[in-house]
């Protein structure tokens, strides 16, 4: 990296954080920087991703640019086009609520397995959480990054890491994350019930109720209709 926007990323966290002695390739590296930009909406739905131009913006060669564009077009974020060449994916509203569809089943039994296993910090730890997100005065940003952390926590404590993948790959197909516009105190209520559900070591309960809170989030998806 040798402009002063490569210098500026070093202080940005990209992707999972790699630890001493583990190689990184370029194309991971990229990989994980596009995903990134995507996720966050540096990059715009639509936005079309030039090789040349990305790689002369990071200062690597065009090869490990195109191999992480071919990996983010199988993992939903990018479509390629033989005219148009690479652009981030612009969400529709069919693809979108097929995604949740996919979610519900996922989060759902992700919810079963952490129930038997789940312990009583971990409850105080998702009420925390859930107590936050119900502040007024919080930002849509901040609301995001904390129901995102709640969901993630119980999909970590389901112990499986294949599930806990599937997820991860999930929510990174929706370019600036899962986006409702659902009144916030209902999806606290909703939170409320499934740690009560967790809290009694209720499988069946705690997927029953995870899979209603998703698909119920179907009709506030942005340009669902009512």
């Amino acid at each position: 990296m040798k402009t002063s926007e490569s210098s500026a990323l070093q202080g940005r966290q990209v992707g999972p954080p790699v630890g001493q002695g583990v190689y990184l390739s370029k194309t991971d590296f990229m990989a994980a920087l596009l995903r990134e930009l995507i996720i966050t909406g540096d990059l715009k739905p639509g936005e079309a991703l030039r090789q040349r131009d990305l790689a002369d913006r990071f200062g690597v060669s065009p090869t490990p640019v195109r191999e992480a564009l071919r990996r983010l077009e199988s993992e939903g974020l990018v479509r390629y086009d033989p005219h148009r060449g690479s652009t981030v994916i612009e969400a529709d509203v069919g693809g979108v609520q097929e995604k949740f569809r996919i979610r519900a089943a996922l989060e759902g039994l992700a919810a079963s397995l952490a129930a038997p296993k789940i312990s009583d910090d971990n409850i105080r730890e998702l009420e925390s959480y859930n107590e936050r997100l119900a502040d007024p005065s919080l930002t849509p940003d901040e609301v995001n990054d904390i129901n995102r952390t709640l969901h993630f926590r119980v999909y970590e404590m389901a112990g499986s890491p294949l599930l806990l993948a599937l997820m991860r790959l999930l929510w990174q197909s929706f370019p600036q994350g899962p986006q409702v516009t659902r009144p916030r105190e209902e999806s606290v209520a909703e939170h409320d019930q499934l740690i009560e559900a967790l809290r009694r070591r209720d499988p069946a309960a705690a997927q029953a109720v995870t899979q209603q809170h998703i698909l119920g989030a179907i009709p506030h998806l942005a340009g669902a209709s009512h």
